[in-house]
């Protein structure tokens, strides 16, 4: 009946990658079970505290980078040079979506302005810029777009970084502990205890 059940559930096709992060970075059903089911993918990670903070930091990071579409390869090049988890990093990249992209670019955009001291964009702006936005012309829109976002995105991304590692260590830390004392104790960590295990303690308990 369970199989039967599972079969009806199933998906006809397995999601593919580019599914799966679409799922991640705009889910069906809530932020809140995405955020849980990026938890538990960080968490459940094999590899040290570190590498794991590591890679989550680099690809929050990298997110606040105007570079939409290559965050995945700059996550991974910081991933590199800090000893980080690829795989945390590639789920890290996950704090730049949809709903924190425009605060994201705010932000950015404004801090590289007056790091730059440079005067408003509607007074420098050149003719057209509305159109360069539309087409993407980089080399039209470096100086009063792209430029100040970079440069702001360069201590908030290290911040947001800093701030993410340290959370994300010691979260992992006290979960590879705990893990860890189960294991001593004999009882396998929540998740991966055999199935039928429930059924036949209940069953000795009866």
């Amino acid at each position: 009946m369970g199989n039967a059940t599972g079969m009806l559930f199933r998906r006809r096709q397995p999601e593919n990658f580019a599914a799966r992060v679409r799922t991640i970075l705009w889910p069906r059903r809530s932020f809140r079970r995405s955020f849980r089911y990026l938890r538990k993918r960080v968490l459940r990670l094999n590899a040290t505290p570190h590498a794991i903070a590591a890679g989550v930091a680099a690809g929050v990071a990298s997110s606040f980078t105007p570079f939409i579409g290559f965050h995945f390869l700059l996550a991974f090049a910081i991933a590199y040079v800090t000893a980080g988890n690829m795989a945390a990093a590639a789920l890290g990249t996950a704090a730049g979506n949809p709903l924190t992209f425009p605060l994201i670019w705010g932000i950015t955009y404004e801090t590289g302005q007056f790091m730059l001291h440079a005067p408003p964009v509607h007074e420098k702006s050149p003719e057209g810029l509305g159109t360069a936005l539309g087409h993407m012309d980089f080399i039209a829109i470096w100086d009063p777009v792209v430029k100040p976002m970079l440069v702001g995105s360069l201590p908030l991304g290290l911040i947001a970084g800093l701030a993410s590692y340290a959370l994300v260590f010691f979260m992992a830390r006290s979960f590879q502990r705990r893990r860890a004392r189960q294991i001593i104790a004999g009882r396998p960590p929540r998740g991966l205890r055999a199935p039928g295990a429930a059924g036949g303690d209940a069953g000795r308990a009866g």
